[in-house]
């Protein structure tokens, strides 16, 4: 049997960015900003590759793709069906498209032109999946088995809605039976997972799961400039908000991948767009220009949310709810996604970049102990030496407080000191607290929870009509020692 190349292309946690948006990069001590992202530019280097390597594509999506700005939110992801479908994906999977109910993403489902799969997700009543567990692909003269994996956090982190009548895996069980029966009964020369566990997690199924031969990893944004070798498994992954694509070029021969090369492009704004995916996305785009450019405000500062422990996007959302409330404390979740703001005007879109679901402000009285197990409970979701264990985004956003923390401790042991402004917690005291979504303060927290008659966009822009122009600087809310 001669040798034989397949060229595979990943996109990940694109969250929405169908156009151009300013991303973030690290450059020695300092954080550099450039436009990046979009279709357009996406399609034309898929196409160029396609060219290139006529026959010869697997082209995927590992998820976080049809929630994330206020154009896609606002249409429930329909917004994305069209563009989708003209990039020519060969299958993605699943989290966020959770937020619109399991019952409307299998409306979207339907509507792709490629499969979504996902073997670790089950309808409770019956036990039986909600979406294929693998397809088989033939091409290039081989045939290659995929498998899915969802996030499998949807059921145990975030609001009862996403996840309703369904349960959810890690996949450990499934996959080595998926594994065996597509060596087996079908035949395959290759396997490749598309997964959204998240990186820490894809390499421990790894360790534990032999014979699959590339892992396309989503979930947690890491910008993988080299592939990850675990046993015989390449993991890539391709950062977010459609800023980067990977392109990982096989050579196999009989069933065993000899040679690889890899490279993470950036999707920069000097490649030219594809003219006809252009139009499409400035057509759907169009219809939400002009209210979106609206000014609110001004800021001197640059807000992202690059950082794991506190970022400055989310602590302008938190002190707008404080100041909308009066409450001592302000919780959110540790959400990775959001394209950067820089200094300069700000406009309607970029708070929605900040928040697109829009919920409303609500407020919470929680004890001290509370706050306590609230936040340790969050530490280990971020942070657990067992990556199964690992169940969030960036720690959880948190303003009023400082948190003297020891991340390497164990469960429940890595606060040391917790203070509420600058005095140190009493357990039994009660605290009045602010956050949006349950994710900010899970149901199991707190007394007396309602939603005032606030949403977060106007308590953001409440704030920036006091804070002409806007300046937000890190707190050190959450300091390892």
């Amino acid at each position: 049997m001669s040798n034989k190349t397949l060229n595979i292309l990943q996109i990940n946690d694109v969250h929405g960015y169908i156009d151009l948006h300013q991303e973030i990069f690290w450059k020695g001590k300092n954080a550099t900003f450039r436009k990046t992202g979009g279709y357009s530019r996406i399609a034309t280097l898929v196409n160029q590759i396609r060219k290139e390597n006529p026959d010869n594509v697997l082209f995927c999506d590992s998820g976080d793709t049809l929630h994330g700005t206020y154009p896609v939110v606002h249409t429930q992801g329909e917004i994305l069906i069209p563009i989708l479908n003209k990039l020519g994906l060969d299958a993605m999977t699943v989290h966020w498209e959770f937020a619109y109910s399991p019952k409307k993403l299998e409306e979207l489902a339907e509507k792709l032109n490629y499969p979504i799969l996902a073997a670790n997700i089950y309808h409770q009543d019956n036990g039986q999946l909600l979406f294929r567990p693998y397809i088989v692909k033939n091409i290039n003269g081989l045939k290659i088995g995929m498998i899915g994996l969802a996030s499998n956090i949807v059921d145990k982190t975030m609001p009862a809605s996403f996840g309703e009548g369904l349960t959810f895996s890690n996949g450990r069980e499934e996959l080595p039976r998926l594994v065996e029966y597509l060596r087996s009964h079908e035949d395959v020369d290759l396997i490749v997972l598309l997964s959204h566990l998240g990186f820490p997690q894809d390499v421990k199924l790894l360790s534990e799961v032999q014979g699959i031969d590339i892992c396309l990893s989503g979930h947690t944004h890491n910008r993988l400039y080299q592939p990850v070798l675990q046993g015989g498994t390449i993991i890539v992954q391709s950062g977010a908000h459609g800023s980067f694509l990977t392109h990982l070029k096989l050579e196999v021969e009989n069933r065993k991948i000899i040679n690889f090369h890899h490279r993470l492009h950036e999707i920069t704004q000097e490649i030219q767009s594809d003219l006809m995916m252009e139009e499409m996305v400035n057509n759907a785009l169009k219809p939400y220009e002009k209210d979106l450019a609206k000014v609110v405000g001004q800021t001197e500062s640059v807000l992202h949310r690059g950082t794991s422990l506190e970022s400055t996007m989310d602590n302008f959302l938190l002190q707008s709810l404080i100041e909308a409330t009066g409450a001592q404390l302000a919780f959110s979740n540790g959400w990775r996604y959001g394209a950067t703001i820089l200094p300069g005007p700000l406009t309607l879109n970029d708070l929605y970049n900040i928040i697109p679901m829009n919920p409303p402000v609500s407020i919470v009285y929680l004890t001290g102990k509370e706050i306590l197990d609230m936040l340790e409970e969050n530490l280990e979701h971020t942070y657990a030496s067992d990556p199964f264990q690992q169940m969030g985004g960036y720690v959880k956003r948190a303003f009023g407080l400082t948190a003297y923390i020891r991340i390497e401790n164990p469960k429940g042991n890595r606060i040391q000191r917790l203070f509420i402004g600058q005095d140190e917690v009493v357990l039994e005291q009660i605290y009045k607290a602010t956050f949006v979504t349950e994710q900010g303060v899970p149901l199991k927290y707190g007394t007396n929870r309602q939603n005032i008659a606030i949403k977060s966009i106007d308590a953001m822009r409440m704030f920036l009509a006091h804070h002409r122009p806007l300046k937000i600087e890190f707190q050190g809310t959450f300091i390892p020692v």
